[in-house]
């Protein structure tokens, strides 16, 4: 793995935000807009898989961001339910509901691979060095 200097510079970070960006345009069209609860619900669990990324980052340490990778993997389960619901009650189309879905899985398989990473890797973080 190639040394990332900051949470900005990951992909698995880059993606989540893109993620985040994509759940925003859709919640902020047609039905989606009047629905304040899971308009704010979704948009909250799609915000909290970039922050736990940066968050656990830059904490410094390997074991720390590790468990903040998968605090954001659970965030991402979270995004994925909600999808279903906002599908099944009609506030969200479903070509892009495929869309979300689709980059939420792929978020979250990413994250599933980094965190296998870093739990084999030398790497201890920047506290330590």
């Amino acid at each position: 793995m190639p040394t990332y200097k900051s949470f900005e510079d990951l992909p698995v970070w880059q993606n989540a935000k893109e993620l985040s960006v994509l759940v925003y345009k859709t919640t902020s069209q047609g039905k989606f807009r009047e629905d304040y609860g899971l308009k704010t619900q979704i948009q909250r669990a799609a915000v909290s898989v970039s922050s736990n990324i940066a968050e656990g980052f830059e904490r410094g340490s390997k074991q720390e961001f590790i468990q903040f990778l998968y605090v954001a993997k659970g965030s991402c389960g979270e995004l994925r339910s909600q999808l279903f619901i906002a599908k099944d009650v009609g506030h969200i189309e479903n070509v892009d509901f495929e869309t979300l879905l689709n980059s939420a899985t792929n978020v979250s398989k990413q994250i599933s691979g980094f965190i296998e990473y870093l739990k084999t890797s030398e790497f201890k973080g920047q506290k330590y060095k």
